[in-house]
């Protein structure tokens, strides 16, 4: 799937939408408070653009599910993602479709009833993005057993920072525990055994 697993995939779809979904209540947030129109003009595109971006992702991320390796602690978080994402969706569908039927006909009051609905959509909108964050931030979900096995040998190697130059700056460290300092500017001091004559060093 040129390149990538459904993993992969679902991190590259639900980014978009998220931001066009938050993107459309700012500017239906904005319009009300401004009284101009072109602001909700584009937050409806925005919305029914984030819609048909959102169920992609949702779709994806349910394919995702089954190819992920997980725990007891990955798979409860993982579901309560899944349940705050077809909220979110349901949300903002409703919103869409209503809008789409309604737009030019709505009044005050229905035009603030959809308004809190979007403001509602989009608080789940953040709690969804918040349980995804944990997902992979928290439990490195959707990351192979023998990817964090090598990353984790890495780390307890520890690692140099090197420059553009590949010269070391000032500030390199090792992880490690530091090797014992060398003074190279003067050779070791020592003794010579009785009887043996002087010499120049």
């Amino acid at each position: 799937m040129l390149g990538y697993d459904w993993t992969r995939l679902h991190a590259a779809l639900n980014d978009l939408p998220a931001a066009l979904l938050l993107a459309s209540v700012l500017f239906d947030l904005a319009s009300t408070v401004s009284r101009r129109p072109a602001l909700r003009v584009a937050g409806f595109w925005m919305l029914v653009a984030g819609d048909v971006g959102g169920a992609l992702a949702v779709v994806s991320g349910l394919l995702a599910e089954e190819h992920i390796a997980h725990g007891e602690a990955v798979h409860q978080i993982m579901k309560t993602h899944e349940k705050l994402a077809f909220v979110t969706l349901g949300v903002f569908a409703i919103v869409a479709l209503w809008r789409v039927v309604r737009e030019t006909k709505m009044g005050g009051t229905e035009r603030a009833v959809t308004l809190t609905l979007s403001v509602g959509g989009m608080a789940v909108l953040i709690a969804t993005a918040i349980y995804g964050g944990r997902l992979v931030f928290d439990h490195a979900a959707g990351i192979p057993t023998e990817v964090l096995e090598a990353e984790m040998h890495e780390r307890s190697e520890g690692h140099h920072h090197h420059g553009s130059d590949g010269e070391e700056p000032a500030d390199d460290h090792d992880h490690d525990a530091p090797a014992a300092a060398v003074d190279t500017a003067k050779p070791a001091s020592h003794t010579h055994a009785p009887g043996t004559p002087p010499h120049k060093d």
